[in-house]
């Protein structure tokens, strides 16, 4: 039988690059992990840490394990990141973003520039913006959240929150808006505050500015801006459980169907805005190419969950026992397929590609070649320029949320 290598060879090769490994007979570093991905520049790895991955990148100045031992599988991690302590998985991490002892995050997370969390901090198919802050003892999964316009002005996550991504009929079509893509990208939004002890039944759409009290668990929508929010608690009622019946399913499909658009205006960002910033970096390439996979990943899981509820809600279960089709629910899972195809196509129209180009022309000239500096350049645009791109990615949004609408006409979505 053939051994594996051994992991210490890897960790010589670690060393004579110049990482800096204190204790190095406790690191644990995988065959398959690229030592060229390695950045050999102010690189710090603390005692009982383990590398694996082929596609793991660690970008110079990062810091992991100095809490507790640290796990890392194809993970992409830019440069300045602390990783302090816990387990993370198939994740981006950007520059000088950071989380504490006992993380434990998992596919599908994008955690930008100067987002943190503290410690014992769970996510999963969650994107952080810029400057967003997560307290402790935090379950945070299948949510996206912006605001913020710097580390002194963020929107923050108070400890013990929950957001409620699991539904009794075993569903997850349950991923939050904390904000939006379009105007949040801009980093001039005011921030989001969510109180301590609280949570989210989601999907949830929630606006900037908004401040939730601690204790409140929200079950509705709060679009709107700066309103500071006491969610009441249910009032005490026993009464039967009948299996996948949603009772709001137009809400449930509709929201999901933001999220997926806001994913979508995200990538645009990405594509025409932010690979440039990307290629001035070190491992920048792969670090773009991860949070690429990032947001197809978690388009195919959005997908994937909304899928499986539509098969479920075409024949709910009466409380007599009986399975009774409804009208609006048969259409919903007979164009599943079309509502997957929305998501796949190419959404351009003139009229989006014109206000992408005005955007993306006064962009030009207001950044001029620079690309080193991605959070001040997006912080000193102008405001008539920042609106076209707001303008542009929002656009963009709507085109996708009128062809869903369209494509299933019963469940009279986005219908105010």
């Amino acid at each position: 039988m053939e051994l594996r290598p051994r992991s210490d060879e890897k960790v010589r090769r670690l060393l004579h690059k110049g990482v800096d490994i204190p204790n190095p007979l406790s690191l644990d570093v995988g065959e398959e992990v690229n030592i060229d991905q390695i950045s050999s520049e102010g690189v710090r790895i603390y005692p009982g840490c383990r590398i694996y991955g082929e596609k793991t990148v660690i970008s110079a100045g990062c810091r992991l394990g100095y809490e507790a031992p640290v796990t890392i599988e194809n993970c992409q991690i830019g440069a300045k990141v602390e990783l302090k302590g816990g387990f993370f998985s198939q994740s981006v991490f950007l520059e000088k973003a950071s989380m504490g002892l006992g993380a434990h995050v998992r596919e599908g997370c994008i955690v930008e520039e100067e987002a943190n969390g503290a410690h014992c901090v769970g996510l999963k198919q969650t994107i952080l913006f810029t400057f967003v802050t997560l307290g402790s003892l935090i379950n945070f999964c299948d949510c996206l959240m912006a605001g913020g316009t710097s580390r002194q002005n963020h929107s923050e996550v108070g400890s013990s929150y929950i957001h409620f991504n699991f539904t009794p009929d075993a569903d997850k079509t349950t991923p939050s808006l904390i904000g939006d893509v379009p105007r949040g990208v801009m980093l001039n939004q005011p921030p989001i505050f969510l109180g301590g002890q609280g949570g989210i039944v989601g999907p949830v759409r929630l606006g900037y500015g908004n401040v939730v009290a601690a204790g409140s668990i929200l079950r509705k929508d709060y679009p709107q801006n700066n309103k500071l929010i006491f969610a009441p608690a249910p009032a005490e009622s026993v009464r039967d459980f009948v299996p996948a019946i949603y009772p709001n399913m137009g809400r449930i499909v509709e929201n999901n169907i933001l999220y997926l658009a806001n994913l979508a205006a995200l990538e645009a960002w990405y594509t025409q805005v932010r690979r440039s910033f990307f290629e001035t970096r070190e491992f920048g390439p792969l670090l773009y190419a991860g949070v690429m996979g990032q947001l197809a990943l978690a388009r195919k899981e959005r997908l994937k969950r909304l899928r499986a509820m539509a098969q479920k809600s075409v024949a709910p279960v009466s409380h007599e026992g009986k399975r009774k089709p409804v009208g609006s629910r048969q259409s919903f899972y007979e164009q599943m397929e079309s509502i997957e195809g929305v998501f796949s196509e190419n959404t351009q129209n003139d009229a989006m590609q014109s206000s992408r180009d005005a955007f993306l022309e006064d962009f030009q000239r207001v950044a001029g070649n620079e690309r080193t500096h991605y959070i001040e350049t997006i912080r000193h645009l102008p405001p008539e320029v920042s609106s076209k791109g707001v303008e542009w990615l929002k656009s963009l949004v709507d085109a996708l949320c009128e062809k869903t609408a369209t494509a299933v006409p019963l469940l009279n979505l986005f219908k105010k």
